[in-house]
């Protein structure tokens, strides 16, 4: 997206987070991941608890999901793909800071997806996070330095323009079926 003043202020897709969590259900991960690899064709990693919590059954270092990070031409295919999954339809309540989030109940609602008995039902949750340009030099390893808050922080506004403009979605409640 180009604004109309500075190049710099554009903002990009700098990632897409697509995750399923199991649980405390060790048998459901490799469903997950199978489901996951179907939807990216990457393969992907274990998330683990980092911390024990009994009330839960949760033990520290146990599998509780699985997620796959995509970025570039990836991450806006399978952006595209999630957001016809959802009817091009967002919550405006799931933008948050640089990046929004929302979740498909059943993957059989991706284009072009059949149901797997193997798999089962499984939903998930898909997360973009934006960027400007200029991020690099807080990250870079030879000289170093900061970003100002006023570039680092990106409106919610901005956000929609974005998508609007590059996955026509519309914000509203999707039509129960």
């Amino acid at each position: 997206m180009k604004m109309a003043g500075n190049p710099m202020q554009s903002i990009y897709l700098d990632k897409v987070v697509v995750n399923i969590g199991i649980g405390d259900n060790e048998n459901q991960f490799q469903n997950a991941k199978l489901l996951l690899e179907k939807l990216t064709g990457h393969k992907p990693i274990a998330a683990r608890s980092r911390t024990r919590q009994p009330e839960l059954k949760l033990r520290k270092g146990q599998v509780i999901g699985a997620f796959v990070t995509l970025r570039n031409d990836d991450a806006r295919d399978m952006l595209k793909r999630a957001l016809e999954a959802n009817d091009s339809i967002i919550n405006e309540r799931g933008i948050a800071g640089n990046s929004f989030s929302f979740g498909v109940k059943e993957y059989i609602y991706f284009p072009g997806v059949k149901y797997d008995p193997r798999i089962g039902m499984l939903g998930l949750n898909v997360n973009a996070s934006f960027r400007r340009k200029g991020k690099r030099v807080e990250i870079r390893k030879r000289k170093r330095s900061k970003v100002s808050a006023s570039h680092r922080v990106i409106e919610s506004a901005s956000i929609m323009d974005y998508l609007k403009q590059n996955f026509k979605v519309s914000t509203g409640e999707k039509a129960e079926e």
